[in-house]
């Protein structure tokens, strides 16, 4: 059994030495910091969703903007687009789960808001027709995905695609990149004395 812990390990190594490497996603994030930074400069505010994990990671990400990250400063306007379960029940079974998010970014969304949508396969039904709504409100759209991009390849500002196929190994990338993200604005909005 330690083998097999120690291959998965591995695996997370080896998808993250290769991320470290891809200077098209490198740059692509630094882009997605500086809209969101001129996002909350002029009274913006960051969306996310995604499905199963990739709506608990959506949320953890919010979490950090909205409450803190490494230091106490001031709150930034973030929110998970999942968390009202009543919402989210009640659309998914009057109209569609399909609408779920899309329905939420019209009524929250407004010009030079962020918009993240984490979908791995990029083909998840409820992020693309966030985006696509996003897209008309004039949101800045940023897509993370797995290797192929899906749908929201075509449709999103950014797309942040991790070279691999592997759900878990995707997911660890979304999460080191968002915790990024999360960072460097805090520190560029609320720079330490």
């Amino acid at each position: 059994m330690i083998d097999f812990i120690k291959s998965k390990i591995e695996d997370s190594i080896i998808i993250k030495n290769k991320l470290l490497k891809n200077e098209i996603i490198l740059s692509t994030l630094e882009q997605v910091i500086n809209d969101i930074i001129n996002s909350y400069k002029a009274g913006g505010k960051v969306l996310w969703c995604g499905n199963g994990g990739s709506a608990a990671d959506a949320q953890h990400l919010a979490a950090e903007l909205s409450g803190r990250f490494y230091y106490d400063r001031p709150p930034l306007f973030s929110e998970a687009l999942h968390v009202n379960t009543s919402y989210t029940t009640a659309v998914a079974n009057d109209y569609s789960y399909d609408i779920i998010y899309s329905r939420l970014v019209e009524a929250m969304g407004k010009k030079n808001d962020v918009l993240i949508g984490l979908s791995t396969s990029g083909n998840s039904q409820n992020v693309v027709k966030a985006i696509e709504k996003a897209n008309q409100l004039g949101l800045t759209t940023v897509a993370f995905t797995g290797e192929s991009g899906g749908q929201l390849k075509n449709i999103s500002k950014y797309l942040i695609n991790i070279q691999s196929t592997n759900t878990p190994r995707i997911q660890e990338c979304h999460m080191i990149l968002g915790h990024t993200i999360c960072e460097i604005v805090e520190m560029k909005l609320f720079p330490k004395k």
